[in-house]
């Protein structure tokens, strides 16, 4: 609209469409030959990335010819050569060309534009501290295409004041006349495309999107302009990724394809270079992504991706074009030219010598052009820039034509002596107002011009993909959404949205840290919300909770390990068979129990650690069904208790051994006192211990009364356990028991084998080691469980240590008074009896050799 208002000097507006751009063909057979280089009065420079070729990851040469950008350049060359066959334009004055290569790299560029800004007639570039009458070699410059290699030369250009009109560079930032004073361009800035982007998906009621850019200068200020719009606009940016362009871009864009993916975006932006863009899409059919993508006007018809047939398997491809008009005669002049080029080769010895950087032959290979390659005109992606450079030419020679004060007979030039120099060109350029094919164009202010775009969807017809034109875009969006053919699976338009519409129970809330304005409805949890639209919830009372999607607060239920459950059943029945091994061995001890083998295991005590072993497994029982406060106050010390009881009488055994191993001479005489009264005392002590760490640990624990008024209620239904407070008391309780089993290990682990008789100290070794090791592995399988397994959890591992310490210890005893009866006899047991110390195994006789035995 800005660019509309703009004023309209009559002195300053000419309407030549029916002089700029001639009536007929006529002039083709004068045109001269020379693609890149025309002598002429006024010399304007070209800049065209015609040779470009990826041949390494991180490697580009100036080697394999663009068609579509040498088909663009020979658009310069038509619009000149028509302006030299018109005399109505510039009377008595020839337009020159110099059309240099780019190669698409910052450092090939430098050199046609030092070549540019050098003197007229000495072909150098002085050092000068006034500029004002310096006469550079071009009066302007044509180009470049795109915004990265603008950025590298636009301030110099705008140092030297030198007109820079490009015919495609679309970054917004060149909008800025502070740093590039001389740029103008015959293609709308990227602040457009942005914007027309944004209300297309507003206009399909999109929210949720992802935007994606190549990584130089075009994709990041495009990226950059839209995230920024999309925030005024209430759009949510899912995500934004880069597409590597100096590097290989593979890995990047699988990390890039699998965001996309991890966001649940339909709607993609794809602001990106022709190349990139290919490469990208060539991952997304690889990884089989399928969505709408927007895609912005460097790539929405260009050949490198309209010829991959498996993109009509991605979705929906909606694009932007430049609106433009067509240029009239291009096939033509290009099937004529090559037709003359091709004559003048018949009568040339050889091809212009091949140098990828050698700026008077930038196409090396156009040596072999011929009629046949005229169809390079008829490329969409020529045919969208056609009228970019057709016009930047023309308003250059607009301005020429004014500066020169021309009419149709002449012009004031005066052959050698008058001089053009670019600065002067600079204020005409920004009143220009000219009519090309039947366009007005002009440019405003910041040297942009009134150019619109074209809604374009990607059709496809057997292989071959048609562009459909379903809306326009100046001064504000106008579609045809029945135009429109959607790619999923009824045909219906996609959605696409961060927040979908609240239901009863459900609030708005903020997703995530996206740069969103819009919310999402979540499913509250102690809050409530009682109408669709709330924006807040509303607090239950204290003690109470929702449900998902609830629109009233109810008190919590919870659940318990009742005796029906699969998991109770199952624990009760290990218990049972438990309790009957037990009773089986401790009636078998019972009737055995004055045996040297019962008298060596531990006599009574023996006995008394067989009961223990059975409190244990019966205390088990108190984990299961309704708890109560009595319940939980006895759960977990009398099951540590009964352990201890066991494993208090094993540590006592233990120590017997332990002393009659080690210290035989004075382990003998007190043999009686420490096998009865001491180890009486030992167990007795060991029990006074727990018992006092069980009585702190019920005064510390609170009640489970208390533990359920104090619970955070966060939950509508739970599982209710035992409160098991302090940690600390836990672990000491349990911890206790461990010591115990661990210095009985320690005590028998080391102790010398006896020989000929039993080894006691082997069943010690084995069942305290399995105690020890399943309790320590209790520990982080514990913490890290919810309410309902840690109940599981303590009563399976107390089952299995119980099962562990019976079947270890009094399992090989069982089996010797039952299957060996022959060794239950004191000599068996001399060692643990009778304080015998036991024989080295050094020590043992050896059998005698047959010749010992002759001798």
């Amino acid at each position: 609209q800005l660019l509309l208002r703009m004023s309209h000097s009559p002195k300053l507006r000419l309407n030549l469409c029916s002089s700029y751009g001639l009536s007929s063909n006529e002039w083709f057979k004068d045109i001269p030959t020379d693609l890149f280089n025309l002598s002429g009065d006024i010399i304007l420079g070209g800049l065209f990335p015609i040779l470009s070729e990826r041949t390494e990851p991180d490697k580009v040469t100036c080697g394999s010819l663009d068609q579509t950008a040498l088909g663009q350049s020979l658009v310069m060359k038509y619009a000149i050569d028509e302006v030299n066959a018109n005399s109505d334009i510039l009377p008595g004055v020839r337009l020159g060309y110099r059309i240099y290569n780019t190669c698409r790299q910052p450092s090939v560029i430098v050199r046609p534009i030092l070549s540019f800004l050098a003197n007229r007639s000495r072909e150098e570039l002085p050092v000068k501290c006034n500029y004002t009458d310096y006469d550079p070699s071009i009066s302007a410059i044509i180009g470049p295409y795109s915004s990265e290699m603008v950025s590298v030369i636009g301030k110099l250009m705008g140092f030297f004041l030198v007109p820079q009109v490009s015919y495609g560079a679309t970054s917004d930032k060149f909008s800025d006349k502070t740093t590039y004073p001389s740029f103008f361009r015959t293609v709308p800035s990227d602040k457009w495309q942005v914007e027309v982007m944004v209300l297309l998906i507003q206009e399909f009621q999109w929210n949720w999107v992802a935007v994606i850019g190549s990584e130089e200068e075009y994709g990041q200020m495009g990226m950059q302009e839209f995230a920024k719009m999309a925030e005024k606009s209430s759009l949510c940016v899912a995500y934004q990724g880069l597409i590597p362009v100096y590097t290989d871009p593979g890995p990047n864009i699988d990390i890039i394809i699998s965001n996309i993916k991890a966001t649940n975006v339909s709607v993609i932006v794809v602001f990106s270079l022709s190349e990139p863009a290919a490469e990208f899409f060539k991952g997304v059919i690889k990884h089989n992504l399928t969505g709408v993508w927007i895609g912005s006007t460097s790539w929405t018809n260009n050949r490198k991706l309209t010829s991959i047939a498996e993109m009509r398997n991605i979705g929906t491809i909606i694009g932007f074009t430049d609106k433009t008009q067509d240029v009239h005669f291009l096939p033509e002049y290009a099937h004529a030219l090559f037709d003359k080029i091709s004559q003048e080769r018949k009568n040339s010895t050889q091809p212009p010598t091949i140098n990828n950087h050698n700026p008077s032959e930038p196409c090396p290979e156009c040596w072999n052009l011929s009629p046949a390659n005229a169809s390079m005109m008829e490329d969409p992606a020529v045919q969208q820039l056609a009228f970019s450079i057709y016009t930047a030419v023309y308003t250059v020679v607009e301005a020429l034509h004014q500066l020169l004060h021309c009419n149709k007979t002449q012009c004031d030039w005066k052959p050698g002596t008058t001089k053009i120099y670019p600065w002067k060109l600079m204020p005409i350029l920004k009143n220009i107002s000219i009519d090309v094919n039947g366009t007005k164009f002009q440019f405003d202010s910041n040297g942009n011009p009134n150019i619109g775009y074209n809604v374009m969807q990607w059709v496809w017809q057997d292989s071959n993909v048609h562009f459909r034109n379903v809306g326009s875009f100046l001064p504000s969006l106008s579609i045809n959404k029945s135009l429109f053919t959607w790619h999923t699976k009824d045909s219906t338009v996609p959605v696409s949205t961060c927040s979908a519409a609240c239901e009863s129970g459900q609030v708005r809330r903020v997703k995530g840290f996206h740069s969103c304005a819009s919310t999402v409805c979540l499913g509250p949890t102690r809050p409530i919300s009682m109408f669709s639209d709330d924006i807040q919830c509303t607090q239950c009372p204290t003690g109470e909770w929702s449900t998902l999607l609830s629109t009233s607060c109810t008190k919590p239920t919870f659940e318990v390990l009742s005796w029906d459950r699969t998991e109770s059943v199952l624990m009760v029945l290990a218990g049972a068979l438990l309790l009957l091994f037990h009773g089986s061995v401790l009636v078998l001890l019972l009737r055995h129990r004055s045996t040297p083998l019962v008298m060596a295991s531990g006599g009574p005590l023996a006995i008394v650690a067989i009961i223990s072993l059975m409190g244990a497994c019966l205390s088990l029982v108190l984990f299961l069904g309704q708890p109560t406060d009595t319940v939980c106050l006895l759960q977990v010390p009398l099951t540590s208790f009964w352990q201890t009881v066991t494993l208090s009488i094993i540590a006592s055994i233990s120590l017997q051994i332990f002393f009659v191993s080690e210290f035989p001479e004075r382990a003998a005489p007190h043999l009686r006192t420490i096998r009865g009264p001491g180890s009486w005392l030992l167990v007795l002590s060991c029990c006074v211990a727990q018992a006092g760490i069980c009585g702190w640990f019920a005064l510390e624990c609170p009640s489970l009364s208390v533990y359920m008024e104090n619970m955070k209620i966060n939950f509508v239904s739970s599982f209710l356990t035992c409160p098991v407070e302090p940690v600390v008391g836990f672990a000491l309780l349990q911890g206790f028991n461990v010591v115990l089993a661990l210095v009985s290990f320690m005590c028998t682990f080391m102790a010398v084998k006896p020989l000929h008789q039993y080894n006691l100290s082997r069943d010690i070794t084995f069942s305290c080691l399995i105690y020890c090791v399943l309790w320590v592995t209790f520990i982080p399988i514990y913490i890290g469980l919810k309410d309902q397994m840690k109940s599981i959890v303590h009563v399976s591992f107390s089952l299995g240590s119980n099962f562990g310490l019976m079947a270890s210890y009094f399992l090989p005893k069982c089996y010797l008074i039952m299957r060996k009866p022959e060794l239950n006899t004191a000599e068996h047991f001399c060692t643990i009896l009778e304080g015998v110390p036991p024989t080295p195994p050094q020590d043992e006789p050896q059998p005698k050799t047959e010749t010992e035995s002759v001798q």
